[in-house]
């Protein structure tokens, strides 16, 4: 048996399975999958194998099953033997929260594991964050070092019992234990100690660094204003949003409004942070009394990111019936300083989170590699946006439409993620984080290291992005020893990203549109605002947002105020006071940019469209200046959302042979401005603009091509507002539309795409050279895709 077999109670599940049908045999382990020797009567032998995929456990994924029939070999009994060692290599499943019935134990004072905060059985609990080795035993795992005490040896050698084989099991005799660490002369003693007092530091304003099952968190009390300020200044994240993990569902949607899907999200064991749209609720659709968050908790967003506890851990901060009371909602941030990584080693995280955190609650147990939270958005019609794919999904395969070799990608440098690849699955990594940081890139080769040892994929191929001077790129050209390298132009990528995971072959072309901040172009601009026509094999851009300066390069993306003003000029209107971008510019800075633009001074052109939302967010006086990535471009979409459903159109972007002008949307919103209609009018306006003027590209794309499946893709779709708009929009006029549902639309998914051009540009030519001109291409290349190569259309 293949697949996610090991780490799932899946040997248990066979030993139990044979001896309901009394048959003789044993099952093992090996670094391929779960082997069984199975002999008795022909008819339960059929059952047996017919029911093996059927009624496999739960955290189970069996790929495949391959029967091959032997000389019985007359054993009696069946019995689990160890595991083997070889070649051939098997996944474990991702980390998965706990389970019902180790919650019910856990707050059972009569069972022995009451209040153990490391309680897990076979179907839940720690794995891929805890595995060092395959195939999957105790001694492959960071509890190797806990040898079980007679009472756990007991229910692991217990067929009959629930932890039956478990390898993480332990109890609050032989399992790690929790510490506290602060600046009290005397720490307290005990699991229990060390709890009531963090609970006690957080009821008090404290921030506290909890070590979880991926990382450490930072905690604190979410109706605190003090304490998130705090925790604010000294993490330095300015106004990004922070989540908030809640005690329970009921507790989660008194905070925000919860569908049925997010709520089926918030209790699954995959247990991500749910992004939860701020709405005014109806009578009755909050208890009384529910959490009021501190105001700074997540200010200027539209969504409040609510998880539930991911670790019996994290359920006991909130306190057992009996225990005094603590806060009801926490704030739980990564526990890194911003830009950093996520802390996993204790000594690390004690140096690192030092002048952030007031206190650490730990533990002995070992991290082999960190694992982020995931972040999920549920779109209106229930379909889930994975924003961030880490904990909980993590080392999931994702199934290709085609066979590749064992190929890598290496991602962008923004929210990377990498992948590894074998035939038809390809395994993407949990969340590394920006590139921009040395122990980030350091990060990176530790996790490429597990998951390449989980995998047994041994890259004879290598892919990455075209940008010459990103550090994934620049990683992959040190480190090709010889092996092809595949350069892949940013923006297919997003495309092949979401061609790939809806399972198109490429065997036709479609429509991308992919919007972003950043993509180097074939004709080295910054683009960002694409409609291209593309297949795996190549692409032709078709249209794309006009050219405007970016002035200053970074500068302008950390100040939107400089994109706006960059804009206005391109678009022909002055610079006066009265409009917000300009008023916020100090009058020696608005001199310079403009000396910089009329000489063309550092002004690299840009197509993006995430440039132009921010440059609207400053227009309308929204964001100036940003503290993380898309501030102003997420602010923007939170003003504009209360007005969205009656706001209408009112602009319309100017169309000049493919070129998509904003210059006429810009001097509407300004005459809109001037004449004082509300921010969050123009804003929801300038949202119904840009879905309009997609919907235009894409009917005028068919019309040329013939094409109609449209995929929309890059990180500008993370915007709710306008992927639904353009949604339905394209519905309405007869696109099959594709929108990311397995991996992130932004950069988070870029190098599933690059994998995929890569690998199939590799079986399309035979062997690459490994210089850059053996790239992708644009518009100047000689590939043009499927059917408008076939019929003849340009």
């Amino acid at each position: 048996m293949s697949g996610v077999v090991q780490g799932v109670g899946f040997r248990p599940f066979v030993h139990g399975l044979a001896g309901e049908l009394h048959l003789a045999g044993y099952v093992t382990n090996t670094p391929a999958g779960v082997v069984a020797e199975i002999e008795g009567p022909v008819g339960p032998v059929g059952a047996f194998c017919e029911r093996l995929s059927r009624e496999a456990p739960p955290l189970a994924t069996v790929s495949s099953v391959s029967r091959l029939d032997l000389t019985p070999l007359g054993v009696t009994g069946f019995a689990i033997r160890p595991s083997e060692q070889g070649s051939g290599h098997t996944l474990v499943p991702p980390d998965t929260a706990q389970c019902a019935a180790c919650l019910d134990e856990l707050g059972d004072p009569g069972d022995h594991r009451y209040r153990h905060p490391f309680i897990t059985c076979t179907h839940c609990g720690p794995r891929f964050t805890i595995v060092t080795a395959l195939p999957y035993d105790r001694a492959t795992t960071t509890l190797a070092d806990f040898p079980l005490c007679e009472r756990c040896t007991g229910e692991y050698t217990d067929p009959s019992d629930r932890r039956f084989h478990a390898q993480p099991v332990s109890c609050r005799r032989c399992g790690p234990r929790l510490r506290l660490t602060s600046d009290r002369p005397a720490p307290p003693d005990g699991d229990d100690a060390a709890l009531a007092e963090a609970r006690r530091l957080l009821a008090a304003g404290a921030v506290v660094a909890v070590k979880g099952v991926g990382g450490y968190h930072l905690a604190c009390d979410a109706e605190n204003d003090d304490a998130v300020r705090r925790l604010r200044e000294r993490k330095e994240r300015g106004n990004k949003p922070f989540a908030v993990m809640a005690p329970d569902v009921s507790t989660a949607v008194s905070i925000a409004p919860a569908g049925a899907t997010e709520r089926r999200l918030l209790e699954s064991g995959r247990r991500p942070i749910v992004l939860l749209r701020r709405a005014a609720r109806s009578t009755g659709d909050a208890p009384s009394g529910g959490p009021v968050l501190a105001a700074g908790v997540c200010p200027g967003s539209p969504d409040i990111g609510v998880m539930l506890p991911s670790t019996p851990l994290h359920r006991l901060l909130f306190g057992l019936p009996g225990d005094p009371p603590g806060p009801r909602v926490l704030v739980m941030t990564s526990g890194n300083r911003s830009g950093e990584p996520i802390a996993i080693d204790d000594a690390d995280a004690r140096a690192r989170l030092d002048g952030i955190a007031d206190a650490w609650l730990w533990h002995d147990r070992g991290i082999r590699v960190p694992c982020d939270d995931s972040v999920i958005r549920v779109r209106p019609g229930g379909e889930s946006l994975p924003l961030r794919r880490s904990r909980g999904y993590v080392p999931e395969a994702v199934t290709l439409p085609f066979d590749v070799p064992d190929t890598l990608a290496v991602g962008g440098d923004l929210k990377n993620t990498f992948c590894l690849a074998r035939g038809r699955a390809a395994w993407l990594s949990q969340h590394i984080g920006d590139l921009d940081h040395l122990a980030t890139g350091q990060a990176f080769d530790h996790a490429l290291a597990h998951l390449t040892a989980l995998t047994g994929v041994r890259p004879g191929l290598l892919a990455a992005d075209r940008h010459p001077a990103y550090r994934s790129t620049r990683w992959a050209e040190r480190r090709a020893a010889g092996r092809p390298l595949r350069l892949v132009q940013h923006h297919h990528a997003h495309i092949a990203s979401a061609m790939g995971e809806a399972g198109l072959d490429g065997t036709t072309p479609v429509i991308g549109v992919a919007f972003d901040g950043t993509g180097y172009g074939d004709d080295s601009a910054v683009w960002g605002g694409e409609v291209m026509l593309a297949d795996y094999d190549g692409y032709q851009r078709l249209a794309h947002l006009a050219y405007v300066p970016l002035p200053g390069g970074d500068a302008a993306v950390r100040n939107p105020w400089r994109m706006a003003l960059s804009h206005l000029r391109s678009a022909g209107i002055e610079w006066d006071r009265d409009l917000p971008c300009v008023d916020s510019c100090p009058p020696a800075q608005r001199r310079v940019l403009a000396q910089q633009l009329s000489r063309n001074v550092a002004c690299v052109p840009t197509s993006s469209m995430g440039r132009l939302f921010d440059a609207v967010s400053s227009l309308l006086g929204i964001c100036h200046r940003v503290g993380y990535e898309a501030q102003a471009a997420v602010e923007l979409e939170a003003c504009a959302a209360p007005a969205m459903a009656g706001c209408g159109s009112g602009y319309t972007f100017g169309d000049r042979g493919g070129l998509l002008d904003p210059a006429p949307v810009l001097r509407g919103a300004v005459a809109d401005l001037r004449d004082g209609t509300e921010p969050a009018v123009i804003a929801a306006r300038f949202h119904r603009a840009v879905a309009d003027a997609v919907t235009a590209a894409c009917r005028a794309a068919r019309q040329r091509t013939g094409v109609g499946t449209v995929a929309l893709t890059g990180g500008v779709f993370t915007n709710a507002l306008l992927d639904e708009a353009c949604t339905r929009q394209l519905g309405a006029e007869g696109f099959t539309v594709l929108r990311h549902r397995i991996v992130p639309c932004g950069d988070g998914g870029l190098a599933l795409g690059q994998l995929l051009v890569a690998a199939r540009l590799q079986n399309r030519v035979g062997p690459l050279r490994t210089d850059p001109v053996e790239s992708t291409h644009g518009t100047g290349g000689a590939h043009v895709p499927g059917s408008a190569r076939q019929s003849g259309r340009r």
